[in-house]
């Protein structure tokens, strides 16, 4: 489409023009927008109306609104007066809109017959599902059946799911794609907090002197966020900044110390800097003793893994490690961000936790420029996790805490067996081995596509193949996941429906439904009310247990359901957010202004009767009972908890001697299913790549652009090479891509999780997408660059001459 926004090529330049400011000031207003030319008006911009939303393709939460022209999306802008923004759009923001009109969307229900899928009406393919939950109800009962939710539904999506599954069905099996990029974010917080719910706040990058980003790739993944950032350091006062990271970027050229870890080392070198922070003195005593349980046996705990330690297993000189240390150490208002460097890698929750552990002993929170920010993924990865869409109760509740479950019952109208809480919920990763074992028979699917997003996708194929597992899949598009549906339910999408969203630093923001979705496609949460009005499903009284009849009165409820709980919404309404664009929970009558900062006082929700969790241990994973953690925490404290490093088990060798790491691209998002169907985004970033070192392809006979294979021992890729400065001895490719819109011939060899691991965190239970050994070689000269992007971390390095009769790479040390 053409552009009738003079702003700079925003692929080109993906960050925007800077505005600077100092330390303690207002972020500067700069309205982003992008507007398809009218051809009816001679080129001239005619837009309807605007409808509000906010973005859908990060987690960051930037309010947008659509324009809307003869009942059509023509283009977006950013809405100056919101706090997450102040009228800034990611790139994605800019051109993802376009997705929802590409002629391959989804448009009728489809079942398969005969081994054939075929379109269908609602009420047949309904009838279908209900029939099979019936059967497997009266037959081996609610265990047989599970549900895989997204991150990037709606609020009330998510809400009226979980009434479903556990006050309804009665199955623990409900999990979320979140697992698989923010389920340690959750976790960490729980371990150190007590509970979910992010302390700090995007504005805390107003105020902090010291800004550290751990495994957090922010230009990439959370694009204004980071626009934000350089706006302050392009402002007087400008912020330290530290950067974790085994690949270079936009953020390591602008660090002021980039740390490049071997991968799997992520705790090691967390235990290194917290020793010398300790052993230095740069510690808040008196916050420490009035706030925090835990001390003594952290310090214990690290006291053995000075700089030097860290150093032999991370491969960072020590010299760095104690530099990093002292920019911490000395902060006098530390902001620190976290993401999947972290939370994909070995000993996840452990190592996020440390980061956690840092500030407490500092002091560091509840301030302006002082908070912890563990990022999310994705848009509505918050909701799925406030709501108990994602393997924990509804509003932060405790499933081993009886009085939690009889108060979620309460407010069901429903007996607390109803809702099943004899263990803990099942995990994803949990349940896919259920249904590869068999008890596991029906799978509903919506909002995500795990034949390209979960670990080791043959075995992932093999088990949604089964005859025996009845597969639903909830979508837009056809995608690698529907292939194996038994029934595809055409699903409407952001822009198509109405709903509220919360991105990561706990901001609430309201989408309305700009335009119609195409042919029968549904919103997700009438899809939901449909299955449970045709199941019949009551409450305590013999009433509908799922009554409402639209996404506000979901909302409502919700809003009872979260009183009280640490993620209060009941002093929100769809009037609010209309009138005032994005607030942060909690939100109440006595703070009807949202909340900025959480624990600003000391006031943990992590008292024995009122805490998500009573905790695991961070190495074996397994849960504390409540009497162990009131005898740790009976005054509701922070808590520290500790681990002690151990080597990734899967290390590179003499057959596989490099680490494989997998991440994102600022231009994609997931696996594609719509930021691939749009021009500029898609030609931005078309095929896969791998990233290696110069050195690292010298040796091996490869070129940049040249066709290398990947291997592991669990699958082969192929993809061109791109030559950048990551560390040596790593591999890197991204995840996005599946098998949709790949060239014919290409079989089982593009995306990038063929290769990786079936192996989760302890914890959290997240995969480890970053954790693992690989092969490469070389197998075709090529001519031409990588189809990589030159903006961001995946920016080419100059390459020695490849030796074309160089052996293979020595295992690392």
């Amino acid at each position: 489409m053409a552009t009738s926004d003079p702003a700079p090529d925003r692929i080109a330049e993906p960050w925007g023009p800077r505005t600077p400011y100092g330390r303690g000031g207002p972020w500067p207003v700069r309205v982003d927008s992008y507007l398809a030319a009218d051809p009816d008006a001679d080129g001239a911009v005619r837009v309807d109306r605007w409808v509000p939303t906010a973005s859908n393709l990060h987690s960051n939460g930037d309010a947008m609104e659509l324009a809307v022209r003869d009942g059509r999306l023509v283009g977006v802008r950013g809405v100056a007066r919101d706090r997450v923004n102040r009228g800034r759009l990611d790139v994605k923001d800019l051109y993802g809109w376009q997705a929802i009109a590409s002629p391959d969307r989804l448009t009728r229900p489809l079942v398969r017959e005969d081994g054939i899928q075929r379109e269908t009406d609602w009420d047949t393919a309904m009838t279908r599902i209900t029939d099979r939950t019936r059967a497997l109800l009266d037959g081996p009962g609610p265990s047989s059946i599970g549900f895989y939710t997204s991150g990037q539904l709606f609020l009330e999506e998510y809400y009226a799911l979980a009434v479903i599954a556990r006050g309804g069905l009665g199955t623990k099996h409900l999990d979320g794609n979140t697992r698989l990029c923010t389920a340690t974010a959750g976790e960490a917080l729980k371990e150190s907090f007590g509970c979910d719910g992010q302390p700090g706040s995007y504005a805390d990058i107003d105020h902090a002197d010291t800004i550290a980003l751990f495994g957090h790739n922010m230009a990439e993944t959370q694009g204004v966020l980071w626009s934000r950032i350089l706006d302050r350091i392009a402002g007087p006062e400008p912020p330290v900044l530290l950067c974790v990271d085994p690949r270079p970027g936009p953020v390591s050229e602008a660090a002021t110390l980039h740390l490049q870890p071997r991968p799997g080392t992520n705790l090691a070198l967390m235990n290194g800097l917290l020793h010398e922070v300790i052993a230095h003195g740069w510690t808040d005593p008196a916050y420490i003793e009035a706030q925090v349980t835990g001390f003594d046996r952290l310090a214990r705990q690290v006291a053995g893994f000075p700089a030097e330690a860290a150093a032999a297993a991370t491969g960072i000189p020590a010299e760095q490690i104690r530099t990093a240390a002292r920019l911490l150490g000395q902060a006098g208002r530390l902001l620190s961000t976290v993401l999947q460097g972290f939370y994909q890698s070995h000993q996840a929750t452990a190592a996020a936790v440390q980061v956690n552990n840092l500030h407490l002993i500092r002091g560091m929170l509840g301030r302006p420029g002082c908070g912890v920010l563990q990022m999310n993924g994705q848009p509505t990865a918050q909701n799925t996790r406030e709501c108990g869409a994602d393997g924990d109760l509804p509003g932060f509740r405790n499933w081993a805490n009886p009085r939690h479950v009889e108060e979620l019952a309460r407010i069901w109208n429903v007996t607390p067996d109803r809702i099943p809480h004899d263990g803990p919920p099942t995990h994803l990763m949990q349940m896919l081995r259920l249904a590869e074992e068999g008890s596991l028979r029906m799978l509903w699917v919506s909002g995500t596509n795990p034949a390209v997003s979960l670990p080791e996708l043959d075995r992932v194929r093999t088990v949604l193949g089964q005859d025996r597992l009845f597969l639903v899949v909830q979508d837009l598009f056809p995608t690698e996941t529907t292939e194996f549906a038994d029934v595809v339910l055409p699903a409407a999408g952001w822009g198509e429906k109405t709903g509220t969203f919360t991105n990561a630093d706990r901001t609430v923001h309201l989408s309305l439904k700009a335009v119609e979705p195409p042919g029968e496609a549904r919103p997700d949460l009438d899809v939901f009310l449909d299955f449970a009005r045709r199941m019949d499903l009551r409450d305590g009284s013999d009433a509908p247990l799922v009554p409402w009849g639209g996404p506000e009165e979901v909302f409502e409820a919700w809003k009872e359901c979260s009183r009280g709980r640490p993620c209060d919404y009941s002093g929100l309404s769809y009037a609010l957010l209309h009138e005032r664009g994005g607030v942060q929970w909690p939100c109440t009558a006595e703070h009807p202004d949202g909340t900025e900062r959480l624990y600003t006082a000391g006031d943990f929700r992590s008292r024995p009767e009122d805490c998500e969790t009573y905790g695991r241990d961070l190495l074996t994973g397994t849960p504390h009972d409540e009497d162990a953690y009131r005898s740790l925490n009976p005054d509701g404290k922070a808590v520290l908890r500790t681990a002690p490093y151990v080597p990734p088990p899967e290390q590179p060798d003499a057959d596989h001697p490099f680490w494989l790491i997998t991440g994102r691209t600022l231009y994609q998002f997931h696996t594609r299913t719509r930021t691939g169907r749009v021009p500029e985004l898609r030609d931005a970033a078309p095929d896969m790549w791998i990233e290696m070192s110069a050195n690292d392809a010298a040796a091996a006979g490869i070129g940049e652009g040249d066709l290398a294979e990947v291997s592991t021992r669990r699958g082969t890729v192929r993809a061109r090479a791109r030559i950048t400065g990551i560390r040596e001895g790593v591999l890197f490719l991204p995840f996005h891509y599946g098998y949709w819109d790949a060239p014919d011939g290409t079989g089982h060899h593009r995306a990038a999780n063929e290769l990786t691991p079936t192996t989760w965190d302890p914890a959290s239970k997240q995969p480890l997408f970053k954790t693992g050994a690989a092969r490469i070689t070389a197998a075709a000269p090529l001519s031409g660059p990588a189809p990589a992007p030159t903006t961001t971390a995946s920016t080419p390095v100059p390459a020695p001459p490849p030796r074309r009769d160089a052996g293979a790479r020595k295992a690392p040390p």
